[in-house]
Formats: C-alpha cells, structure tokens, sequence
C-alpha cells in the first residue's frame, strides 16, 4: 500500500494525529492541517517542517458548522489537487449525564463526532473516487459496538461514523479507495485528563503506530490495541437479557 503524499487533517492538533503524523512526516508527506486553534496550527506546521514534511498549509474549523467544514476541504482541494490522503482524529467525549437532560448538548455531540465527519468523508470520498486514487482513515470508537448505559451518546455518533466507514469503504474498493477505521480504547490523552488511569490506557504513541501500520498494510478496520477486538468480542456476545442488568 502507497503511503499518501499529501493528507487532509481535522483535528490535527489532538494528541493521537499529531502523534500519526510525525511518523508521515518522516516520508516528505505534505499536510493541510485543520483545527480549532490557529496558534496551535502554526507550532505544529513549524514542527513537522523540521521533522521532515514536504510542504505544511493549515486552515481553522468549526466542526459544528457545516459550512467551515465544507470550506476547509474546498480550499485544501484547491491547494492540493492531487491530494490522496484523509486523517479524521477530532472528536468530543462528553459528559453522558449531561447528555441525558440537554437536548443541545446531546445534538453537539452527534454533530462534532459525526455529521462533521460524514460531510467531510462525503466531499473527499467523491474526489478520489474520480481520481481512482486515496486513503481515508478516521478515529471511530469501540465504544460505538454496543450502547452502554455510561456513553452511549457519543457511542451513538461513533457506531453511526463506523457503519458509514464500512458502506464507503465497500462503494469505493473499486476505484482503488482505501477505507481504514481505526479504533482505539482507552488512551492518555487531554481528552480523558479526568479519567482514572488503569491498565489499558495507553499512550498516544502506541496508537499512531498502529495507524502507521495499519496503511501500510491496507487494513479495512483496526483495534488499537489489538486486544481490544476481544474485549468488544465478549460485549457484544452478552445475551441482551443479562447485559441490560450490567452496569457499563
């Protein structure tokens, strides 16, 4: 499998893209980095120069407004018409509770994890589909396997962002359209700061050579870990009548 020469990334300044993209920086890749926060845009085109990467331009977005998002995948094509790279990694992890009682916080959510995603996947999945060339890949969740009652919320939005992945990536094997859904589990990051650490977190490190890999050898979906496909396994083979009485 090629690695991509020029790649679209959205949410480029969390800790798991930016983690990825040092690795294909290593290759001369150039990126089109998005992301909320132009300074933060700025140290980290500046960073990947130095770490190799051919060329570095960088746009802010607004994943809750479908138009910002449009705007950025529009102008990257324009800076980059021979793009065959997409990098999905933003996302919200919110606060189930208040999900339960906040119609617009639950909404926010759906938007951030998925209708922003979807829209982007939908623009670029046509583009290479055209240029009978690409790789896509996106941060979906195991959390989006089966709902439990602890976040099935951003669970909901995450499963949704899994099965458009799937139906895109069974349209677009024909063009020569790679679709890889990555998967990760618990992972150290600013995201689950005020989470309790246990013994399968890992660092963001781990997971961005997992999705190096998994490009490399044209995986369709990935765990990351590994051992996270059993876990999920195990969950989703529970019986409904007994899992309904667990607290997860």
């Amino acid at each position: 499998m090629l690695k991509p020469s020029k790649m679209l990334v959205f949410g480029a300044t969390s800790a798991i893209a930016y983690e990825t993209i040092k690795l294909f920086a290593k290759d001369g890749t150039s990126f089109y980095l998005c992301s909320r926060k132009e300074d933060e845009l700025k140290r980290l085109a500046d960073d990947l120069i130095v770490r190799g990467a051919k060329e570095v331009r960088f746009a802010t977005f607004n994943a809750l407004d479908v138009n910002s998002v449009t705007e950025a995948v529009n102008d990257c094509l324009i800076k980059f018409p021979d793009l065959d790279g997409l990098f999905i990694a933003h996302g919200f992890l919110p606060d189930q509770k208040v999900c339960e009682t906040s119609i617009d916080s639950m909404r926010q959510v759906i938007d951030i994890n998925f209708t922003s995603a979807a829209t982007i996947l939908t623009i670029v999945a046509n583009y290479f589909e055209k240029r009978g060339t690409g790789t896509i890949i996106a941060v979906s969740s195991p959390g989006g396997d089966r709902g439990r009652q602890s976040n099935y919320v951003y669970g909901s939005a995450k499963g949704a962002l899994t099965v458009f992945l799937s139906g895109l990536r069974q349209r677009l094997s024909r063009a020569g359209v790679s679709v890889i859904t990555i998967k990760p589990g618990f992972v150290d990051t600013p995201m689950t700061v005020d989470f309790k650490k246990g013994i399968l977190f890992v660092g963001p490190e781990v997971i961005a050579r997992g999705i190096y890999k998994a490009v490399l050898k044209g995986k369709s979906e990935v765990y990351l870990p590994a051992y996270w496909r059993f876990i999920m396994m195990i969950i989703k083979h529970v019986p409904e009548m007994i899992f309904k009485k667990i607290k997860l």
